[in-house]
């Protein structure tokens, strides 16, 4: 399957690429912490389970083209999260995600990352405009949709949980 984005994005202190096989333990340092994953996997993930969820990103970009990119910081060459695209089948639609691990929260890299997926987004899905999916709850990635142009379009019911649809500005809004 060819790509429909690119599969390298560069911003001032990130390198956004597809994960490879030696990026899992530093994902598992995210995935690990139950405080970064309350809102997404509602606890903590097991080695096993950080690579079997960074294979699910892997896989994401075989099915449908595109999918998440690993963070690698520049300076050290350290996986520090993920941003990018995502649509998995129970999706409401094409979501902008991003996710840090919490030793990196606060220092700006989600917005850089964010914003330079919005910017591929605007050239490459011309004819829509994409969403963030947020817990009701998470109000750090709240802040971080509103920080980067989204505005709330309606909650939702998902997983037996409050969500938010946030939409990401576009020519194109659904």
């Amino acid at each position: 399957m060819a790509f429909v984005v690119p599969e390298i994005i560069n911003t001032n202190r990130l390198h956004l690429r597809q994960f490879v096989d030696e990026d899992w333990e530093d994902v598992h340092e995210y995935y690990s912490d139950k405080e970064a994953t309350k809102f997404t996997f509602g606890r903590a993930l097991t080695r096993g389970e950080s690579w079997r969820a960074m294979a699910s990103m892997i896989g994401h970009w075989h099915l449908r083209g595109y999918g998440p990119y690993a963070l690698e910081e520049k300076a050290t060459g350290k996986v520090i999260g993920t941003a990018g695209f995502w649509y998995p089948n129970d999706w409401p639609e094409l979501e902008i995600k991003w996710a840090l691990s919490r030793q990196h929260w606060g220092s700006g890299y989600a917005s850089e990352a964010s914003r330079a997926v919005q910017t591929v987004a605007r050239t490459v899905f011309t004819d829509k405009s994409l969403i963030s999916f947020i817990h009701s709850e998470n109000m750090a990635s709240i802040r971080l949709a509103l920080a980067i142009g989204t505005t709330l379009e309606k909650q939702v019911e998902f997983r037996g949980h409050n969500w938010h649809i946030y939409r990401h500005p576009g020519e194109h809004a659904q």
